[in-house]
């Protein structure tokens, strides 16, 4: 039996070291599209063009649910086109998108600039990541995504602290004409090496999986259903609550997180410095899930995967010490690293892989609906001067209710 400790997880990594690098970056790159960074962004943007913060987050959710609507489309054709290829056509349009959000000439282009970095990053480049890994290994999905998507929580820890220190520097515009570079000069040839001479295969190369975990997995095959057999599961949407929970409050607080820092008294650089313990906390849930999940399966872990959240949402609305801020930032990234290993497994283990590129697209669609929305809603609440506890409870009694319909959505899927 191994653990994220134990020297399984070591020669895995090193003997799948190119296609997990990849989905490592592909998770890294994501960044620029999503929620965590582009808020950092927020200030400057509502100075520079007017806005309230109800307006922007309105704007916000409009380019996220154009997002939205096109995602189950662009992200089904990763199971039609070789995995470099489309890897690649991501990594360019996450490159136009950061020059459209520098070059923003007036506050309703900031609607198109919107989708493009969230189709582009948030939705797309998190899409090729995950997918990337599910779809290449068989036996070992918990620690090939856990390992892969480490590159969303050191995004999240390094680049906001960057990004403060970059718009101090050179404003915001630049800022985002730099990620634009990173993403055509950096992101783009190492993707392209790193996946030259991987096979797009569904079944990693011999010897690449852990035995035991291998024939666990074995046993577990499910039959590939399609996006339609999906739909028709009365237990897909037991679980879907859950899955968005995450999309929609995570997103939420985390655009507005300087705002309601303020409302605490909190420094901006005090919580964005907090956000290397969200990372440290995610990698550290998102490798012990990893190991866990190939051994216990995805399904019974799921159900108490909201628990972080409940507890980070009581602190932030209820701890005024300065303190808190790290502990519930810390929770948050206990969840997160939970949610990213957890769901592109479970999708996996229930519904198969042969679709799971349609799949996932479809339930990353209603996830970024789900985002779209918690902006403009939280952003019109502190408009109104509700207090942040009034809030927190809200987001508190939707986690509990999801939590039970996971119960009654398990016994139906393990039935």
């Amino acid at each position: 039996m191994q653990t994220a400790s134990q020297p399984g997880y070591i020669k895995f990594a090193l003997a799948n070291r190119r296609i997990l690098a990849f989905g490592f970056l592909m998770a890294l790159g994501s960044s620029f599209g999503q929620t965590f960074f582009i808020g950092i962004f927020s200030p400057s943007i509502e100075a520079e063009f007017g806005l309230s913060h109800s307006e922007w987050g309105t704007i916000y959710m409009a380019g996220t649910l154009l997002s939205a609507a096109t995602l189950t489309y662009t992200g089904r054709w990763i199971d039609h086109t070789p995995l470099r290829t489309y890897a690649a056509i991501v990594c360019a349009f996450l490159a136009v998108a950061c020059l459209a959000t520098a070059f923003t000439p007036a506050a309703w282009f900031l609607i198109p600039a919107v989708y493009c970095l969230r189709q582009a990053g948030q939705g797309l480049a998190s899409h090729t990541s995950v997918t990337g890994m599910v779809k290449y290994f068989r036996h070992s999905r918990g620690k090939a995504v856990a390992l892969a998507t480490l590159g969303f929580p050191m995004g999240r820890a390094l680049l906001p602290v960057a990004a403060v220190a970059s718009i101090a520097a050179i404003g915001w515009r630049e800022t985002y004409v730099v990620c634009a570079v990173l993403a055509l000069v950096l992101l783009l040839p190492a993707v392209i090496w790193l996946l030259n001479g991987v096979g797009d295969s569904e079944e990693p190369p011999e010897g690449n999986d852990d035995t035991e975990s291998g024939r666990t997995a074995a046993r577990r095959t499910p039959i590939d259903r399609s996006l339609g057999d999906v739909l028709r599961d009365p237990g897909f949407y037991f679980f879907l609550p859950a899955i968005l929970a995450p999309s929609f409050f995570d997103t939420a607080v985390s655009f507005h997180l300087l705002s309601i820092a303020s409302l605490k008294s909190w420094s901006a650089e005090w919580v964005t410095s907090g956000y290397a313990i969200y990372a440290a906390a995610t990698i550290g849930a998102s490798m012990w899930m990893g190991a866990l999940v190939d051994r216990l399966g995805a399904l019974r872990l799921f159900i108490l995967s909201l628990i972080p959240y409940i507890v980070g949402t009581f602190l932030l609305g209820f701890m005024d010490h300065a303190a808190w801020a790290w502990v519930f930032l810390a929770l948050y990234g206990m969840g997160s690293g939970i949610k990213a290993t957890l769901i592109p497994v479970l999708l996996s283990e229930v519904y198969g892989t042969r679709f799971i590129g349609a799949i996932r697209s479809f339930v990353a669609t209603l996830s970024v609906f789900g985002s779209a929305l918690g902006p403009p809603a939280l952003g019109l609440a502190l408009d109104l001067d509700v207090s942040v506890a009034a809030m927190t409870l809200v987001a508190i009694a939707y986690f509990i209710v999801s939590s039970l319909l996971m119960v009654l959505g398990g016994r139906r899927w393990s039935a």
